[in-house]
């Protein structure tokens, strides 16, 4: 009971003192100050970025106005404070504390910027800054020799004579070591992808399949270059081996034949970027699923419709299922318009017309040239069908169609020429077998058959009594 009084006695002694209370009111004001600013600089308007230098300006205004206020509150706080006589050790490791995480999350930004800006990135980002600022922290306040013997303390797997035992701080600090190693590998592996997309002598497939292939690869070899240079002991995770490899065998099945399929459609340049496809399951110009390849990724491909519309598509779906490659060796592509005239018009004239109506977009080809041609005779009419070839599928089909089909609209009315309409014509039959509004005309009516659930019903037909 003395010891922990003395020790609340040396704590009032040492911290409940006007500098320090004064300290507290001071980071407690700068913590609310970087809160304020925060909200205020979200609200700003500003454009939306357009390139990848706007956006990461954007997010380093984002995150550095923030720290800065802080900052700048916490250094004017301690000059104001050290001109008097009260005592400045609480205010000087709360700078210490701030300067350390604002030289982490600025180190982290950096280094997240430089490999790529991906979302996920983005948020393993402050995990990983907040998780190195804790050890910091705790070496700046004096504690870090206490926690690594608290981590140390912790074994992972049981001691055993001649290896060094698995703790919690030993994978802790193989983690920081792989990780390093993993950043400057996916360095060298962003510059060598895009030193790669800068030779054009390489197709595109080519370059592609190479970087991400040289990318995967160098990430795979700094992992196991970081796990060599951390000492840690790779065999005493062999109790990990059994379920691990089942894990990856049944979990990660699909993920392994996605990046599997996205090799073979770099070889095998089947699709690229660039290519217009569609996913119908049937042969065809139809436009369902229709849009562009716009990158290869080593697990999906992103094809973007007319509508803007971008749509991940795992690779082992392009290799399994039936696909409509536009663009594969030609981009011509036929399109049919099917149209049906009236009985009482001359074909002949109908098709002359199609085939002007096909004049009327500058994208038809000349060669091959467009044709009409009577297809069948339908109960409303005979079917005709314009046929013509365009070059630019990219640029759209539909629009096409609709260019033609106005077209053919309007030239059928000048030319008198009436697309039939389906028709329904009904008869009212009176009680005599005449039809309603036609005077006497006679109708033959049905025989009659009797009833057979009818009292007396033979259920043979009933015949009328001689004359």
């Amino acid at each position: 009971m003395d010891t922990l009084s003395d020790a609340l006695t040396h704590f009032a002694h040492d911290w409940l003192t006007p500098g320090s209370l004064l300290a507290l009111t001071l980071l407690t004001a700068a913590a609310v100050s970087a809160v304020i600013a925060a909200r205020l600089v979200r609200r700003w308007p500003a454009a939306e970025p357009r390139t990848a230098g706007e956006r990461a300006v954007r997010e380093a205004t984002l995150l550095a106005v923030p720290y800065g206020t802080a900052l700048t509150v916490l250094l004017a706080a301690r000059g104001a404070v050290g001109l008097s006589s009260l005592d400045t050790r609480l205010l000087d490791l709360g700078l210490q504390l701030l300067g350390s995480l604002v030289a982490i999350r600025a180190v982290a930004f950096l280094l997240r910027v430089s490999v790529g800006r991906n979302g996920r990135l983005r948020s393993w980002e402050v995990r990983a800054a907040l998780f190195v600022w804790f050890f910091v922290a705790m070496h700046i306040l004096g504690w870090l020799g206490a926690v690594t013997s608290f981590l140390d303390s912790i074994a992972v797997t049981p001691r055993k004579s001649g290896e060094a035992q698995l703790t919690l701080w030993s994978i802790t600090r193989s983690l920081f070591t792989v990780i390093a190693f993993v950043i400057i590998s996916a360095w060298i592996g962003r510059w060598l992808e895009r030193r790669l997309s800068s030779v054009h002598g390489l197709p595109a497939n080519t370059r592609i399949a190479v970087a991400k292939f040289a990318y995967a690869f160098l990430i795979g070899f700094g992992v196991l270059l970081g796990l060599s240079a951390s000492g840690l002991n790779l065999g005493a995770l062999s109790i990990f081996g059994g379920a691990l490899g089942l894990g990856l065998g049944f979990g990660l099945q699909a993920i392994a034949a996605n990046f599997v399929s996205g090799f073979v459609l770099l070889m095998d340049k089947s699709i690229k970027p660039g290519d217009v496809i569609s996913f119908t399951g049937t042969i065809g110009t139809s436009t369902e699923g229709f849009g562009w390849v716009q990158e290869l990724r080593g697990r999906y491909v992103v094809v973007r419709d007319r509508d803007g519309v971008e749509t991940l598509v795992p690779n082992q779906n392009l290799i399994t299922n039936q696909v409509i490659n536009w663009s594969y060796s030609d981009k011509r592509v036929r399109l049919k318009l099917p149209v049906r005239i009236s009985y009482d018009d001359d074909p002949e004239t109908a098709m002359a017309v199609l085939l002007e109506a096909a004049k009327c977009s500058p994208r038809i080809l000349r060669d091959p040239a467009p044709v009409a041609r009577l297809m069948s005779f339908h109960d409303y009419g005979p079917d005709l069908e314009l046929r013509f070839w365009i070059a630019d599928p990219e640029a759209g089909v539909n629009n096409v169609r609709s260019d033609v089909n106005r077209a053919i609209w309007r030239l059928f009315k000048q030319a008198g020429i009436t697309i039939p309409r389906a028709q329904l014509d009904v008869r009212m039959i009176d009680a005599a077998g005449r039809i309603i509004g036609e005077g006497a005309l006679p109708v033959r009516a049905p025989p009659r058959r009797t009833d057979p659930a009818a009292p007396g019903g033979t259920g043979m037909p009933h015949r009328p009594a001689e004359p």
